[in-house]
């Protein structure tokens, strides 16, 4: 004879606690994760980060509470004792080329997350030989939340070639990754739900297999693969191409300083 439980009906289902989706003990553990825990965390990330941070704490507690509400485990306006308590809370530590994001709730940690650190326009200036990783990567300061097309992705396959020297799109880089998100953001109606510029470069130098420093002809090479994808035959104000010329003219007045 078969043990196995009958299934229960959807509003008796257990709902999904904070133990169940985080690595947290004790009380915080056997709460259930509720919708006005997961608004609470939205808006700080907003406050702190700029934005609803991709993968974080945050999206985690929406998805979680979202299936606690339509279970009838908790109501709309619901918030745990966690968040109602004690609330939730996000850090910044900034290291060398590095920001550590640590998000907590009801004092425990949820989520940490590491992410590199794009170059100032300003810090470009204090420094020689920005290379063609650490141009893509200020691109994020200056379009980072604009939706990656077809252009994009062009004027970032031309960058990683110049970056490389290699001819093939790397398997798992950043060419490959903007590719990707191109094809699906065509498909996609609803501008919030696209991948983001900022998704793409912001470890754009983790990604390419070798680098160097940005030089004029690399930046022309990747202006050109932005103006042949463009259809009003233009580059983007503030895109790929123009961190690329914007790089490859400091590392040139630098050099001329220097000689």
């Amino acid at each position: 004879m078969s043990q196995e439980q009958p299934i229960r009906p959807q509003s008796e289902q257990e709902p999904i606690k904070y133990g169940d989706v985080f690595d947290v003990k004790g009380d915080l553990a056997k709460q259930p994760v509720a919708p006005r825990d997961a608004a609470v965390m939205q808006s700080s990330e907003n406050v702190v980060l700029g934005q609803v941070a991709k993968g974080g704490a945050a999206s985690v507690m929406q998805s979680a509470a979202t299936q606690n509400e339509s279970g009838g485990a908790v109501g709309h306006a619901d918030i745990s004792g966690a968040v109602g308590d004690r609330g939730v809370s996000i850090t910044e530590t900034n290291l060398p080329g590095r920001r550590i994001i640590t998000e907590a709730v009801g004092g425990q940690v949820v989520s940490q997350k590491s992410q590199p650190m794009p170059l100032s326009p300003e810090s470009m200036l204090e420094r020689t030989n920005i290379t063609i990783g650490e141009a893509l990567e200020a691109t994020v300061l200056t379009a980072g939340n604009r939706p990656v097309d077809y252009c994009d992705a062009a004027a970032i396959q031309a960058a990683e070639v110049r970056a490389t020297g290699r001819t093939n799109i790397v398997p798992g880089g950043v060419a490959a990754a903007a590719q990707s998100a191109a094809t699906r953001n065509a498909r996609v109606t609803r501008d919030e739900e696209k991948t983001k510029l900022s998704d793409i470069l912001s470890a754009a130098t983790a990604k390419l297999p070798a680098d160097k420093p940005v030089t004029r002809r690399d930046a022309e090479g990747v202006i050109g693969a932005e103006l042949r994808n463009d259809p009003n035959l233009s580059t983007r104000p503030g895109g790929v191409a123009a961190s690329l010329a914007a790089a490859a003219r400091l590392n040139q007045n630098s050099s001329n300083h220097h000689n």
